[in-house]
């Protein structure tokens, strides 16, 4: 059976947290962050390979969902899904979770480009990072798409 990645895992810092003993918003995309590191290496694209090649990802889009609070010195792990993928990016799904916890904390949503860094601009995926691109698609074609994806923001309207 296919499973997510679990691409990052940290205890939550004592500088990461705000005045309501919570872990602060901006920290949150900082996990999903270096949770999107591990993905890239896991792709082919860690600093060696993006050095070597010259190519790299940006992130176009990041949608935050902020589902339940994190405390100071909770152990959490980010699980990623690859969402689909075309010749230049990614749609990607990460979760934060308690180790072992079938409950998501926060979700992040996000959209990323390939770039040639001697632009930069747009860059298809070629070789082995292409290779593990479709390979990682294929892995999680039959995962069930997360609740919450390609859902927008906004107030219904004033009546």
């Amino acid at each position: 059976m296919s499973q997510v990645l679990t691409t990052y895992e940290t205890p939550v810092l004592p500088e990461w947290v705000d005045y309501n003993g919570h872990l602060r918003d901006a920290f949150y995309l900082l996990v999903f962050s270096y949770a999107t590191d591990a993905l890239m290496a896991h792709i082919g694209l860690d600093s060696q390979n993006r050095d070597a090649s010259g190519h790299s990802l940006f992130t176009l889009e990041c949608h935050l969902n902020f589902l339940h609070e994190v405390k100071e010195g909770a152990r959490v792990e980010v699980r990623t899904q690859l969402l689909g993928h075309d010749r230049k990016r990614l749609h990607i799904h990460h979760a934060l979770y308690l180790p072992g916890s079938g409950q998501a904390l926060a979700l992040s949503e996000q959209m990323l480009l390939h770039v040639s860094l001697d632009g930069p601009r747009s860059a298809p995926f070629e070789g082995e990072v292409l290779a593990r691109v479709e390979a990682l698609a294929e892995a999680h074609r039959a995962l069930p798409v997360p609740e919450g994806v390609g859902r927008v923001i906004g107030l219904p309207p004033v009546r």
